[in-house]
């Protein structure tokens, strides 16, 4: 075997560069592409329907007034909810007992009402029996009064 100069080597060196440059013995892919997408995911029905309810005491006769509380019961297990702006409307049972009569009043503040819990107060306000003077009003006698609360 015969010696390996100064020369030679560069020359293998050169050699073997120029292989791999050209490509000579070397094999490579790729792939190229151009594509896009979307994904979606639905978030939990979370946050669900409280039941609300409107508190006040009975008795009223015009003139009166009556506090009320506001509160809402939340059965979901696993979801805290928000109740935000009360409404809250006034009904009675009896023909002639006009529920105009009974302006009710909702002061209310956004309150989170926890999972699985009953009677959080949420709010507050004044039902009052209008007195009109010079109207008959004892239809009203013996009536239900009912206040509808929504939140919004």
């Amino acid at each position: 075997m015969r010696k390996m100069t100064k020369k030679n080597k560069v020359l293998a060196a050169a050699g073997a560069l120029a292989l791999v440059a050209g490509g000579g013995g070397a094999a490579y892919a790729y792939w190229t592409t151009t594509g896009a997408g979307s994904g979606t995911a639905t978030n939990s029905a979370g946050g669900g329907t409280v039941t609300l309810h409107a508190n006040f005491t009975g008795g009223l006769t015009p003139g009166d007034s009556r506090a009320v509380t506001y509160t809402a019961d939340n059965a979901d297990p696993n979801t805290s909810t928000n109740v935000g702006v009360l409404t809250a409307t006034v009904t009675t049972d009896k023909a002639g007992c006009l529920a105009i009569w009974f302006p009710v009043t909702a002061d209310t503040s956004s309150t989170t009402v926890a999972k699985n819990s009953t009677g959080t107060s949420v709010g507050s306000g004044t039902l009052t029996f209008t007195d009109l003077a010079g109207t008959d009003q004892s239809a009203c006698k013996g009536a239900v009064v009912t206040i509808t609360v929504g939140s919004v």
